[in-house]
């Protein structure tokens, strides 16, 4: 431990710390432009200035030393930090009002707290890149505080923007669309500003709510109810579902059904095809293929193990076709009326319902997908307030769902759904424990062993596409112990997603699965193949998993990309 002062309180912190660290220790938050608490130190804004022992330096770059003396504020650190702060504000666009980001822009929430109010200002006017349904790009707003690089390099291991010329550009400095970027979206949590957003579409939606002749339905991802409170200004995983699906039906949605259905119905597929690859001799080890950033990857990357795929459609992609056929026929409606809009936590799913291939219903079976921030956004301009809003109740044949399906959420909860139903099909006896703890948490990769009636089978878990790449390069290299894999595209899973609400910090992550998990326990039903809608669905319609109507709706192949 090292002994310092700072602004007159005496501290005694680890040897490893900066001095932002410390002083946040006790309780001065020294405000910065390009530091994150999940990534590197890049002292790039210098907005962090501190006096050290009568010097101004940055406060995330120094390490603490004994007897080191900080101030965080005096006049003239004050100056120094609004003089660095101007010189970046000098060239932005002062378009506010035109920022998806408004009123949740770092850079704006400092030239606030710094009460700066004029400067001079030659923005920088550079084209957008509108180059991919999910993201867009405006770089006369970069910062070049660096955020994006690192995690599109070093945590997502894609390399589709790079640092050149001392500027931030796609790889090539070519559109999006022709890097070998997945779309995840993790660039755009990490921006401090609006240089990388979500391609907006919520008036797409408004419109199909003004026409009196769409059907306007919705799906609501199991990572969404926990994150959709932050987004209008409650606590994490605090907005009552019933609640949440009354203020769906304000927005104009004609029925809310939620996801996990289709969750259900890919573990019940995909434990069977599982079963199937294990017993007859098909590609091990298998690997979900629930997270479209991730199918983007190893479309991208490892193009020659795309059979190591399971066949199933994600969640979202399942429930299209099922909207557009089963439930049209069910309650007698023309499917070409239905609008099909999902709310998902994910950027990279706008990309996937635009596939071609996800057309199985004769339609393009997800019309609009609309982030969590999205989401928030319709619902601020709605202005509801929840605590006075009465429960409304999810709409049948698609809106069941069990515990396993909210688990989906987070990472390790697709291979622990999967375990629930899988050890019951194979042992046929009542699994009493079906907490999987093994595969839980937060840790970038996870492994475990079961016992499925005298046969081990080796799975593992991984989180964040720099951990799949690992997995992927020891199939590759024909190393790989496991039969099957779960993986997930963004750090900590779906709850990490590309479109979930920002700050989306690692402690905020935490709190997104500990509020999945709580809601999974408190459910009576937590097992897939107990969803009584799922087997109606079976009984009345697809017949059988695997069977020929599954495969024409809930099974696709994919495609190499980009190379």
């Amino acid at each position: 431990m090292v002994s310092i002062e700072v602004n007159g309180i005496s501290a005694s912190v680890p040897e490893n710390f900066t001095v932002m660290q410390a002083a946040a220790a006790v309780g001065f938050e020294i405000p910065s432009l390009c530091s994150h608490p999940d990534l590197k130190v890049k002292d790039n804004c210098k907005v962090c200035v501190v006096d050290i022992n009568g010097e101004l330096k940055t406060a995330c770059a120094e390490v603490v030393a004994p007897g080191m003396v900080v101030k965080t504020f005096s006049p003239r650190i004050v100056e120094a930090k609004r003089a660095n702060l101007k010189k970046i504000l000098s060239v932005h666009p002062q378009d506010c009002l035109n920022c998806a980001r408004n009123l949740n822009c770092e850079l704006q929430a400092l030239a606030d707290q710094l009460l700066i109010r004029s400067f001079d200002n030659k923005p920088l006017h550079l084209p957008k890149d509108h180059s991919t349904p999910s993201l867009v790009r405006d770089m006369s707003k970069c910062t070049l505080c660096g955020r994006c690089v690192e995690v599109c390099n070093d945590i997502q291991t894609v390399g589709a923007l790079e640092w050149k010329d001392g500027i931030v550009q796609t790889t090539g400095g070519v559109p999006l669309i022709e890097t070998k970027c997945v779309v995840c979206g993790q660039c755009a949590l990490a921006c401090p500003v609006g240089a990388i957003v979500e391609n907006e579409e919520m008036d797409k939606f408004l419109a199909a709510v003004e026409d009196p002749e769409k059907i306007v339905i919705t799906q609501i991802a199991p990572a969404v109810r926990v994150a959709v409170a932050e987004a209008v200004g409650m606590d994490t995983g605090s907005l009552d579902m019933l609640k949440f699906v009354a203020g769906l039906k304000q927005l104009g949605f004609d029925y809310v059904f939620h996801t996990n259905f289709t969750a259900d119905l890919t573990i019940i597929e995909e434990g069977n095809e599982l079963l199937k690859r294990l017993t007859t001799g098909g590609t091990l080890p298998m690997i979900t293929s629930c997270s479209p950033g991730w199918i983007n990857f190893i479309e991208t990357f490892y193009p020659e193990k795309l059979d190591h795929l399971s066949t199933c459609k994600s969640p979202q992609q399942m429930f299209g076709a099922l909207a557009k056929t089963y439930w049209a026929e069910k309650i007698g409606v023309d499917p070409s009326k239905i609008y099909s809009v999902s709310i998902m936590p994910c950027t990279a799913k706008k990309f996937e319902a635009a596939r071609p291939e996800m057309n199985s219903s004769g339609y393009r079976d997800v019309d609009l997908v609309l982030t969590v921030r999205e989401l928030g956004k319709l619902f601020k301009m709605e202005n509801l307030d929840f605590d006075k809003l009465p429960p409304g109740q999810f709409d049948s044949l698609l809106g069941a769902y069990t515990g396993a399906a909210v688990i989906f959420g987070a990472s390790g909860g697709v291979m622990e759904a999967a375990l629930r139903t899988v050890y019951e099909v194979v042992t046929k006896e009542t699994l009493e424990d079906v907490n999987f703890k093994m595969v839980r948490g937060f840790e970038g990769m996870k492994e475990a062993e079961i016992d499925l009636a005298g046969t081990k089978v080796k799975v593992a878990v991984a989180n964040s596409l720099g951990n799949a790449r690992k997995i992927m390069d020891d199939i590759r290299a024909g190393t790989s112990p496991y039969h099957f894999i779960e993986v997930m595209c963004c750090p900590g899973g779906c709850i990490g997603g590309g479109g979930q609400p920002i700050p989306s910090t690692i402690e905020k992550r935490r709190e997104r699965i500990e509020a999945i998990y709580a809601e999974d326990a408190g459910l009576p039903i937590r097992k897939s193949h107990e969803n009584d809608e799922v087997n109606l669905l079976y009984k009345d319609f697809l017949h059988e998993p695997l069977g020929h109507k599954s495969h024409e709706l809930l099974h696709t192949h994919y495609h190499p990309q980009k190379q």
